[in-house]
């Protein structure tokens, strides 16, 4: 049997109680050890083989996996964050259905998440925006021309990027292109929830500025929108003149 398990967004205790249990419990540990807190090899039990798959190929993983099976051991595919956003995990499902082997999935804190924490931020405040848009720069990896940067900025919606902080000065440029006012807040947040966060606010005009200064090129979040700004519209929820399910109104 095959877990995967998303890591959490950085801090070793952001594992989700299930993902700890099924770490304890793992013969075998294959890690994503260039993103993942290595603290997180806290929970793995004596005598458990662990492999490190920053060095390993797609190919070598489902070798240790393959080899695991044939002598009867449990595995845990441990991923950073949570592993449905950038995990590459859709080849090795589809790779582990080829074979026969079974596995299932444990959720994680995605590093989105994290971020919003560390900002102390709501992503979704109402009349200022309602849509989170997670999305990356076009780098090595291609992204679809459909859902470019520019196009996406279109919208004003809050917007996460991941994988993106070796590329502002184009993020940067795409950003103000597609819509959003150079004054329109922002912030990168590196290695969000970890002992060593640290977070830049800036605005969307500074952003390229802001990275190149503070040397952020990789392990690091961008959050873009009027969310991160003053503008705050109280939810109806909890307004005394809004009568819900369960209370009428109170003015």
């Amino acid at each position: 049997m095959v877990h995967f398990v998303g890591a959490g967004s950085g801090a070793a205790d952001l594992i989700t109680v299930r993902g700890a249990r099924l770490l304890a419990e793992a013969d075998v540990v294959i890690w994503a050890g260039s993103l993942v807190n290595p603290e997180l090899l806290g929970y793995v039990k004596p005598g458990c083989e662990v492999h490190d798959s920053a060095r390993l190929t797609l190919e070598e993983v489902l070798a240790l996996i393959k080899d695991a099976e044939a002598r009867g051991k449990t595995t845990v595919r441990l991923h950073t964050g949570d592993s449905s956003v950038y995990g590459a995990v859709r080849e090795q499902f589809d790779a582990l259905d080829a074979l026969g082997i079974e596995y299932d999935v444990c959720p994680g804190v995605s590093a989105f998440c994290g971020a919003a924490a560390a900002l102390r931020a709501e992503y979704t405040l109402p009349e200022v925006s309602q849509t989170v848009i997670i999305s990356r720069a076009a780098g090595r990896t291609p992204v679809p021309e459909r859902e470019s940067i520019r196009s996406l900025a279109a919208h004003r919606a809050t917007m996460v990027l991941f994988l993106s902080a070796g590329l502002t000065e184009s993020l940067q440029t795409e950003l103000l292109a597609g819509g959003y006012p150079p004054e329109t807040p922002a912030a990168i947040v590196y290695k969000a929830t970890w002992p060593g966060q640290k977070i830049f606010r800036c605005t969307v005009a500074a952003l390229h500025e802001t990275a190149e200064a503070n040397g952020l090129s990789k392990t690091a979040l961008i959050v873009v929108g009027d969310c991160l700004g003053d503008n705050l519209f109280r939810s109806k929820l909890y307004d005394p003149a809004f009568a819900t399910e369960y209370r009428g109104a109170k003015a």
